[in-house]
């Protein structure tokens, strides 16, 4: 069935109620518009399910909700699991709240036993509940920090990480085996509750979360005598952040605390920012006019689902507000956590960091220079949660650290999503503790650049959106697969990886190997000079992604190093 097909049949099929059929002959006369909507289904990538709001088959609405949730419903009810339940959490984007009620009804009217937060809360307290819960599976309605017109669906399993191969491809299967949406089955929400098949979750779980972070903390006494000092500014983005923030960091001594009052309340329209993602300074603007009023140390924002974190500091020596990358702020927190627990004793011998391919290589040196493994996976912190269980299930190795570049960390293994709020809190830790050897996070950043060195990383992104641009996207992956690259830029190749072919090719002996990690579409160069480029699809966004790290003796030859590479990696990928 083409798309013109699948779009008569939504307007005019009996399956669809009259408002969505209202809202396609609207467009009745838009032929792209139409094509967008019905070229093909929305798909599980590294976030799960995640597209626009509205009718369509490639939409974020019930019926594509529905499907998925049937589908997942399918899966469970055959693993035999259905009585040890499902967590359900939502953010503060449009229909989340829709989205998870209906979810809930949907499990319930297949015997399944659901635990519904009463409110919006953040992804890592449902990664937190479901292993509290002892649940089969998770489920966070959430389009992270994507633009306000998109909305998603994140399937986590009994762990509490998010699905990983085969289990999501089994349940993708199970998914696409619902071929019409009347398969989905329905109870009303007081049969269900009745039936003692939906439950409401909520303030319990906020102790026991919270408590749990708090146990985290490696200089409680610090943070009492300092946070009476330090100022922090918050912000939320009009997310779930600050349904548990606020409290936290009060309770473990944060006396100076500034929500950014435009921002503090849930508003699935995020009035404030074009896009909120703390990944963007311009999502800062409030935030930085308020720590300039109040003289702020840090500045902190998180994501609508609070997974993720960005930060500004204050530089005493100018004045200024420094802004930090994802690997930054995740790497001053494990340098500042793994040499206290050095000094406490609390370090395991068998000790790891989990970071992806995508992240920086400072990870490496960090790890060499307290004696912990660092493990390399694919982008994703599923991927890092897949390790974690692993290590769980085979009692040999014992988590420190994990994180991937894209502005999430989780410092414990509480949980197995990143977690923006155990960040933040982290992040304040920090800034006591570095204030009580009279040094600012600014200052402690470059310390930490002159132990290991200059190690600066880039992301840049190529958006193509629509049909023809997934084919775009597509074709540029090829033609770079395809490319013979000896060198990039002023760097020499030492070793390519596709790890969609799982093929490694080293350049200088032309030998080749295998990659050791599951199929994905990634190309990575190692280059000379601790130097590196990775390409990859967005498997939530219609872009193309390029990541590159060096490494330099200082702070300028750095900068200058990685926008050299920069250009020399966006010719090769543009075809220029």
């Amino acid at each position: 069935m083409n798309y013109l097909e699948e779009y008569k049949k939504w307007y005019e099929s009996p399956e669809f109620d009259e408002e969505t059929k209202k809202e396609l002959l609207a467009i009745k006369d838009d032929e792209k518009e139409i094509e967008d909507r019905f070229y093909k289904e929305l798909e599980f990538g590294t976030a799960g399910l995640r597209g626009i709001i509205g009718a369509g088959t490639n939409r974020m609405n019930k019926y594509t909700v529905g499907k998925a949730t049937q589908g997942l419903a399918n899966y469970i009810l055959e693993q035999g699991t259905q009585n040890k339940g499902v967590a359900i959490s939502y953010d503060s984007r449009k229909m989340s709240k829709e989205f998870s009620m209906q979810t809930a009804l949907i499990l319930c009217a297949n015997g399944i036993k659901t635990y519904l937060f009463e409110s919006l809360r953040p992804v890592p307290e449902l990664s937190f509940a479901i292993r509290e819960l002892k649940c089969t599976a998770g489920i966070m309605i959430t389009a992270s920090h994507n633009p306000p017109k998109y909305n998603g669906y994140k399937v986590y399993w009994d762990d509490g990480a998010q699905i990983v191969s085969p289990r999501d491809k089994d349940i993708i299967a199970k998914v696409r085996a619902v071929e019409n949406f009347t398969q989905i089955k329905e109870i009303s929400e007081e049969e269900a509750k009745n039936k003692g098949l939906l439950n409401f979750v909520g303030k319990e779980m906020d102790d026991k979360y919270i408590e749990k972070l708090k146990s985290l903390v490696l200089n409680p006494d610090i943070v009492k005598e300092q946070g009476k000092k330090l100022k922090v500014v918050y912000t939320p983005l009009h997310g779930t952040g600050n349904m548990v923030a606020e409290r936290l960091l009060k309770e473990i001594g944060i006396e100076n605390l500034y929500v950014v009052p435009e921002q503090k309340e849930p508003d699935g329209n995020f009035p404030t920012v074009d896009y909120p993602n703390p990944e963007d300074p311009k999502a800062f603007t409030l935030a930085l006019e308020l720590a300039k009023k109040v003289d702020a140390d840090v500045v902190l924002a998180t994501d609508p689902d609070a997974d993720r974190l960005g930060i500004f500091t204050k530089d005493e020596k100018t004045g200024e507000y420094k802004t930090y990358t994802g690997n930054m702020s995740a790497l001053l927190i494990a340098e500042y956590r793994i040499s206290q627990m050095k000094e406490k004793g609390m370090l395991p011998e068998n000790g790891m960091i989990i970071t992806t391919i995508v992240s920086s290589n400072l990870t490496k040196a960090i790890g060499e220079y307290y004696g912990l493994e660092v493990i390399e996976v694919l982008t994703g912190f599923k991927n890092i949660g897949a390790i974690m269980r692993k290590a769980e299930e085979n009692q040999d190795k014992k988590y420190v650290f994990g994180f991937e570049e894209s502005y999430g960390c989780l410092i414990g293994d509480y949980a197995r999503d990143k977690d923006g709020i155990a960040a933040v809190m982290a992040l304040c830790e920090a800034a006591c503790y570095y204030k009580s050897k009279n040094k600012t996070l600014w200052d402690q950043m470059n310390d930490i650049y002159e132990k290991y060195g200059y190690y600066k990383e880039a992301q840049v992104s190529i958006v193509r959106e629509g049909a023809e641009g997934a084919e775009e996207i597509k074709q540029m992956m090829t033609n770079t697969r395809n490319k013979d690259i000896e060198k990039i830029g002023d760097y020499k190749v030492l070793t390519f990886k596709d790890i969609e072919k799982d093929y490694v090719k080293d350049m200088v002996s032309g030998e080749i190997s295998k990659t050791g990690l599951p199929k994905s579409n990634v190309l990575y160069y190692e280059l000379e000079d601790n130097s590196w480029c990775c390409v990859r699809p967005s498997g939530t966004e219609p872009k193309i992604k390029l990541y590159m790290g060096i490494k330099g003796k200082t702070d300028e030859e750095a900068s200058e190093k990685l926008e050299k590479l920069k250009t020399a990696m966006l010719k090769i990928v543009n075809g220029d």
